[in-house]
């Protein structure tokens, strides 16, 4: 698997600047692996979808806004993604092109 697999144009008017107020208003998407479809609901919706024995699993992270650009000296544009802090000036990013 290339993480370059997980790449999507995500257009910048679709991504949030800011949590909303009410987070149980949030958008949640429902895919039936069944019929294969899709739903567009609210997350305080989530409950109709849950069965006892399920296992939610909650993504806690945080987005970090530190994603830098720079040029090669061939003149190639390369573009880093900040990750995680590992210490002081040391990180751990992911870097396109590879």
């Amino acid at each position: 698997m290339n993480v370059s697999d997980f790449d999507y144009n995500l257009p910048e008017e679709l991504i949030a600047q800011v949590p909303i107020e009410k987070r149980d208003e949030s958008r949640l998407m429902v895919l039936n692996r069944n019929t294969k479809t899709i739903e567009h609901k609210v997350f305080k919706d989530i409950l109709e979808y849950l069965k006892p024995g399920d296992c939610l699993v909650r993504n806690n992270t945080k987005v970090l806004p530190a994603r830098l650009y720079g040029n090669k000296e061939t003149g190639a544009n390369v573009e880093f993604l900040l990750l995680k802090r590992i210490e002081g000036d040391i990180w751990e990013v992911l870097v396109r092109p590879r």
